[in-house]
């Protein structure tokens, strides 16, 4: 941040951490502009509230010092920033930086609370500075229960689910009893304003004092273990110290995250690639994870491309540990596959900005992506194609053999399907010789598993030799075309009834249309010979843009733009040096007493004159416009706020709540 920064005067809104015990004391955080803007919006699902009784995976994220891309709260324009969208292997996400008290960007709880995921900011002293603090935060049983306390109405009030504690400095032994309030008074007051919240002892500072990392539970830190939900131990462990630690723990042996840096500093196996050598470690013997730096793919550019060296990854450490959250569990349930960044923007298949873009806060469900699928055909996140939604695309792409099929999970499921219809309604872009369905998995304890088919063309998928129970023939309800792309989306929809049974798994089923009549790969290709085995390929391309699953036929209602109090503030006017009228405000929006909202996401447009622009989405009821260039003539600006569902879908604009500003000068 800027030096001359203040965060009491309005601005862009930005996440930022707590650098001094003063500020924590004296609550200065609540009275930045800033604040209202930096709480998360998505709560973490009551499925979620309490930790499985298994072994566990802690992703401990450190980002060349923190608040990079994602300080901004609103989000920022560069379309290749790191992001996250493994969800499903991991049980916590701590947010990591060198500060005093480092808070989650909201972005962040948004996006992991979306797939179940808890998120504890960090509260750390280190070197001669955090010495000091020390002295001060454990000068008395009563200071150290404060600080406690400012900590837990933070994460209380910013809405993430607890603290790393991460003392690493030498302390006096007379210090200590108070250290130990300050970590017992901690977790006991987070338990009570957060249920389900954590705080996570790290290994460093030893109950005698010392600054000497176990890299193991052992009695020299298990009194600070006691008396709180975990200890992420120190990432230089020998092969024997998960077993020691998990003897150590007794019955809490879960709750002993051994430490794993991705970069290999000391690490046991080696970190890098090899990262999954240690978690095989663990998982012989039993005890949780913390996986230290994984941004260490993004930071040294791994090959060949970030979203493929990602995925690869991350496909190790489910080929170690296997899945460990399941969605969709609850209805109702929709992605548009959104990574949260890209190169343009659409919303419900209309391209609304070209700009290039990044905010983690727009990331909606993730499909399961770890790694290649196969030598001939590839599932991806395409960021090239207009998308659906937000910035990417499902994309199914490469060559079939002729009557073949070839199928990948996007969810892995837990989802109860009662005795009424489920709808799915699903949006694909295909090329003429490309058919794309949904493969259903589902579970029960009577009939034990069956397969779906939802396809337009059964015989096809016969024939490619996908095997099913049964199969829905969706309707094709709309046609949604956008001029600005020049690309067009069908819209399906089915309606499923299986009571008594689960939904497990969601995947996409692909194969070829009348495939004995399309041009094969060697007459596309003039002059060259091909091999029997390349003869009969052609090639396929198919994308899926949203798939929607919800336990009413119609959307929701949204309430009517009458029942919004709209209302404009920190108005400021200026001129560019063209003379352009520029202004600067805060826009926020709440529903009329008596109304209970449970909008979480708005779409925001200005309309000035005959034009309309997207500038944004938010996450909280309150948006910031920055330099807005007024153009010549116009005397008013409309400011459309465009609700959002949980389901998907989006109040129609001119129904939308709205500001009237006119414009000064």
């Amino acid at each position: 941040m800027d030096a001359l920064f203040d965060p009491s005067q309005p601005s862009l809104p930005i996440s930022y951490p707590i650098k001094t015990l003063d500020d924590l004391e004296s609550r200065s955080y609540f009275h930045s502009f800033h604040y209202p803007f930096n709480r998360a919006s998505v709560q973490l699902p009551p499925s979620a509230a309490t930790l499985p009784p298994r072994r566990r995976i802690l992703v401990c994220h450190d980002m060349k010092g923190g608040y990079v891309d994602d300080r901004w709260v609103q989000g920022g324009s560069n379309p290749d920033a790191y992001a996250i969208w493994h969800w499903h292997l991991m049980d916590v996400f701590v947010y990591f930086s060198h500060y005093l008290v480092t808070l989650p960007p909201p972005c962040w709880t948004n996006a992991a609370h979306t797939h179940g995921v808890k998120v504890l900011g960090t509260f750390l002293t280190e070197w001669d500075e955090g010495r000091a603090i020390c002295d001060t935060l454990l000068m008395t049983k009563e200071s150290s229960h404060m600080y406690a306390e400012r900590l837990t109405e933070l994460a209380t009030s910013l809405g993430f689910d607890g603290w790393l504690v991460n003392i690493e400095v030498k302390l006096d032994e007379e210090q200590i009893d108070n250290l130990k309030e300050f970590v017992h008074h901690l977790s006991r007051s987070m338990h009570a304003s957060v249920p389900g919240s954590l705080v996570i002892w790290y290994d460093a500072v030893t109950i005698d004092g010392n600054l000497a990392w176990q890299n193991q539970l052992n009695d020299k830190n298990k009194p600070f273990f006691n008396l709180c939900d975990g200890i992420f131990v120190n990432y230089t462990w020998q092969e024997n110290y998960p077993e020691i630690s998990a003897t150590e723990a007794g019955d809490r042996r879960f709750d002993v995250y051994m430490g794993i840096d991705v970069f290999g500093r000391g690490t046991f196996g080696g970190g890098k690639w090899d990262a999954n050598v240690a978690l095989d470690v663990l998982k012989k013997y039993d005890v949780s994870a913390a996986i230290f730096a994984p941004g260490w793919v993004y930071e040294t550019e791994q090959e060949t491309d970030f979203q493929t060296a990602q995925n690869r990854w991350w496909g190790l450490v489910q080929q170690s540990w296997g899945m460990l959250q399941n969605y969709p569990k609850t209805l109702p349930f929709f992605s548009s596959f959104d990574q949260g960044h890209g190169y343009h923007f659409s919303i419900e298949g209309l391209k609304v900005s070209s700009d290039q873009w990044n905010n983690i806060s727009s990331q909606g469900f993730q499909p399961l992506l770890v790694g290649p699928n196969s030598t001939a055909m590839e599932a991806f996140i395409n960021f090239k194609d207009a998308p659906y939604g937000g910035g990417g695309n499902f994309t199914v792409k490469g060559s079939l053999k002729d009557n073949s099929s070839f199928s990948t999970k996007l969810f892995h499921g837990q989802l109860p399907l009662e005795d009424q219809p489920v709808y799915i309604s699903y949006y694909v872009k295909l090329d003429e010789n490309s058919l794309l369905g949904l493969y259903l998995e589902l579970l029960s304890e009577t009939n034990g598993r069956t397969f779906v088919l939802v396809a337009n063309d059964a015989e096809a998928f016969t024939n490619a030799g996908l095997e099913y129970n049964n199969i829905i023939e969706p309707q094709i309800i709309d046609k949604v075309e956008d001029m600005l792309s020049n690309s067009s989306w069908l819209v399906y929809r089915a309606v499923l009834t299986m009571s008594s049974y689960m939904l497990a798994g969601i995947h996409v089923a692909c194969t070829l249309k009348n495939p004995g009549k399309i041009e094969t790969q060697k007459d596309r290709i003039p002059n060259q010979e091909s091999s029997s085995s390349e003869s009969n390929q052609s090639n396929y391309y198919a994308s899926l843009g949203h798939i929607s699953i919800r336990n009413m036929e119609q959307g929701i209602e949204f309430p009517p733009a009458d029942l919004w109090v709209t209302e404009g503030h920190n108005i400021v006017w200026s001129y560019d040096s063209f003379r352009n009228r520029i202004v600067n405000l805060k826009v926020t929006w709440k529903l009329k007493e008596g109304y209970p909202t449970s909008f979480t996401r708005y779409n925001v447009y200005v309309q000035s004159g005959s034009s309309l622009r997207f500038i944004g989405i938010a996450r909280v009821e309150a948006f910031y416009v920055s330099d807005l260039r007024i153009p010549v003539g116009v005397t008013a600006l409309r400011f459309i706020i465009q609700v959002c569902g949980p389901d998907g879908t989006c109040q129609k604009l001119d129904e939308s709540p709205k500001l009237d500003l006119p414009v000064e000068g």
